[in-house]
């Protein structure tokens, strides 16, 4: 049993049976409250402020930060090179996306994707189960881009992440758009999600996390 917490932003915990996974964790300046949570993994998809903060992480995690492909304490990590924005990365840079199979579930957390994906960054990813998908614009893709995404991706469960909410005073957009572009009424945000690889759902579902 794979579970799901969102920490807030773009930072996720996963915890599986071996090893716990913390995604782009981010400053206490960012507006949500991180606490100091322990993991054996932290990912950070770019270097900027609110998705690096490494040392906020307690239990001496093994930081990733690059393209390739790593196993830890059996939690296999394939890391895809991408960009943050529709430019090849000459407005902000490059991106990674990670992909993660815990416990034969496979996530992928997108970072600050700044494009649709190309045909060959798809199927470099392929098969994921669990997307953690940027839907705020203004630094990533905005809500009709991250539909297309999902499109191209087909997983079985979508979480949105990096958008607007009272506890960031970041200039983003809130959730709302990206649920009508996908064509999804309204959905209670949960606690966190827990799946295994029977329990996932047949076709796309989007789910709502509380941070």
């Amino acid at each position: 049993m794979m579970d799901i917490t969102w920490l807030g932003h773009s930072c996720f915990r996963i915890r599986g049976s071996h090893a716990t996974v913390i995604t782009d964790p981010y400053p206490p300046s960012l507006g949500y409250s991180l606490g100091r949570p322990t993991a054996h993994i932290v990912t950070v998809s770019h270097q900027h402020p609110g998705h690096s903060y490494v040392q906020g992480i307690g239990g001496e995690p093994r930081p990733i930060v690059g393209p390739g492909e790593y196993e830890i304490r059996g939690v296999l990590v394939i890391v895809v090179a991408t960009f943050h924005d529709a430019e090849k990365g000459d407005k902000r840079g490059r991106n990674t996306v990670y992909l993660m199979e815990i416990d034969e579930v496979t996530v992928c957390h997108l970072g600050d994707l700044g494009h649709v994906l190309t045909a060959a960054q798809v199927e470099e990813i392929d098969n994921v189960d669990v997307l953690l998908l940027p839907v705020g614009g203004v630094s990533t893709i905005n809500a009709p881009m991250a539909a297309e995404v999902v499109r191209q991706l087909e997983p079985k469960v979508v979480v949105p992440m990096h958008y607007k909410t009272q506890a960031i005073s970041r200039e983003l957009e809130p959730v709302g758009r990206f649920l009508k572009e996908i064509g999804v009424k309204e959905i209670t945000p949960q606690p966190k999600l827990s799946f295994t690889k029977s329990s996932l759902p047949a076709s796309t579902q989007v789910f709502l996390l509380d941070y």
